[in-house]
């Protein structure tokens, strides 16, 4: 009898923990804005750079109840980008793109991509995503973003571009 009151504690201890384990887990997202100017040439890899974006993780980290120095690990979940001007522009003009993050003091790495671009697609591109760990980046008070995109047909207009970005954040809770 002794040892079922044993299991049952620690099974109701772990559940517990799965549970507010849970409450540590979020996401934060952030939009910015770059513009792909006209007279970019055919199959030659050009960079555009996001301007530099605050994180205040430290709010965001506050508003989930949680610090900086207790975070597990960040990854990007999603990297979405919109064609917002013109309105009837698509992705075909691009061949490939790639998405590479920087911040202050951190070596900049690769964190997004698409080699082929599909001939036919819409006004929004989702990229594909890299899973390594990204706190060291969102911690600091900015980052950079910097796509390398080449182009497979020439664009007589610039191209505005929303690229928004969903980071998932897995923090201790209160240091356990």
């Amino acid at each position: 009898m002794r040892n079922y009151f044993l299991i049952l504690a620690v099974f109701t201890i772990l559940t517990g923990c799965d549970k507010i384990d849970e409450l540590t887990k979020f996401d934060i997202e952030y939009n910015q804005t770059v513009v792909i100017p006209s007279t970019t040439g055919i199959n030659l890899p050009f960079d555009i750079y996001t301007p530099e974006t605050e994180t205040n993780s430290e709010s965001e980290f506050e508003v989930n109840d949680t610090r900086k120095d207790l975070i597990e690990e960040i990854q990007l979940k999603k990297l979405e980008l919109t064609i917002t001007s013109p309105d009837s522009a698509d992705f075909s003009f691009l061949e490939s793109i790639e998405v590479y993050i920087s911040a202050e003091d951190v070596e900049e790495i690769k964190i997004a991509w698409l080699d082929d671009v599909p001939e036919t697609t819409s006004n929004k591109l989702q990229l594909d995503t890299s899973d390594m760990d990204l706190k060291e980046y969102i911690k600091k008070d900015k980052f950079n973003l910097r796509l390398n995109t080449v182009t497979d047909e020439v664009i007589n207009q610039d191209h505005e571009l929303d690229v928004n970005s969903t980071f998932f954040v897995d923090a201790k809770i209160l240091g356990l």
